[in-house]
């Protein structure tokens, strides 16, 4: 890599149920045997894998709605019956679905396979941070390539039908395309002014992969749950300012007051850009897959950064 559940019968009633390469009966995967529910915890994970699945033919659901944190999210019961109904269930882990750490274990108590992407994608920690492994994988699109890979490998393990194994490799080149493309956006600002100021610590693995430096979060640590303090704010004021920062960048998925209240703080012009970081947009936005909303954050940055 470079530097830079519920019951069986609801989860087809959700239409959950994966088939192989041709429309099939219920109970069937192509010519392989029994049918297989999916779920996908992420609205990233669920755009990755539903690509996946649809190449053989099948479908995956999607937990979380969009706009919704990973780091807050609640299940529901239908959430909860889903994944312990389902064949197999993808989820991010690291401890980013924190809500779903209850439920994730009873699904594999009931016989679910889990497949945690994170864990397998080179993990790395949080900046100053020795143990803590930060989740936000999916910033950095060539590690999302490799996960479409896995994701497709473990479908074949899961169903028998070697169809979705040539399905994630498929999806994993478009990725491999996609981050190309995102990195030749952002290699289009100066270096001097790729510095980031985010929301909360997740742009770790983008800062690599694409040669950005983040020069400070307005939320401590890597969850969107904590509160900064008074002092920690004045000093990301003082780093605004001195750095020269040009903007800092919201998540869709939390609200900006903060984030909007430290920029005039700064006492000098200072955008407030939203990004994509938590979920997907919403169908026209642009970012309603996952290419789409790196390529749309990737802009994003460009544009601020170069204004």
């Amino acid at each position: 890599m470079r530097p830079r559940g519920r019951a069986v019968a609801v989860a087809v009633a959700l239409g959950v149920s994966l088939t192989g390469c041709v429309a099939a009966e219920p109970g069937t995967i192509g010519s392989a045997g029994a049918s297989v529910s999916v779920v996908a915890t992420t609205t990233m994970l669920g755009s990755i894998a539903g690509q996946i699945a649809a190449c053989g033919g099948g479908a995956v659901t999607t937990l979380m709605p969009i706009g919704a944190d990973p780091h807050d999210y609640s299940p529901s019961s239908a959430d909860v019956a889903a994944m312990v109904g389902a064949g197999l269930v993808i989820t991010n882990g690291l401890g980013l679905e924190e809500g779903l750490t209850s439920a994730l274990a009873t699904a594999r108590e009931d016989g679910a396979a889990v497949l945690e992407v994170g864990p397998a994608l080179d993990p790395q920690p949080f900046a100053g941070s020795s143990h803590s492994l930060d989740p936000h994988v999916w910033l950095d699109v060539a590690r999302m390539a490799t996960a479409a890979t896995l994701i497709g490998d473990k479908l074949v393990k899961v169903t028998g039908d070697a169809t979705y194994g040539a399905c994630g490799r498929k999806v994993a080149s478009n990725l491999t395309a996609t981050d190309g493309e995102v990195a030749a956006i952002l290699d289009g600002v100066p270096i001097g002014s790729r510095i980031l100021v985010t929301d909360h610590d997740a742009f770790g693995y983008f800062s690599r992969a694409y040669g950005y430096t983040v020069a400070g979060v307005v939320i401590p640590g890597g969850s969107t749950l904590a509160q900064p303090s008074s002092q920690e704010l004045a000093a990301l004021s003082g780093t605004v300012r001195t750095a020269g920062v040009k903007a800092i960048f919201a998540n869709t998925a939390n609200p900006t007051a903060l984030i909007e209240a430290l920029a005039k703080e700064s006492g000098q012009r200072v955008a407030v850009v939203q990004l994509y970081v938590g979920s997907l947009g919403p169908p026209g936005s642009g970012a309603d897959t996952y290419s789409g909303m790196m390529l749309t954050n990737a802009r994003r940055i460009a544009d601020a950064l170069l204004g």
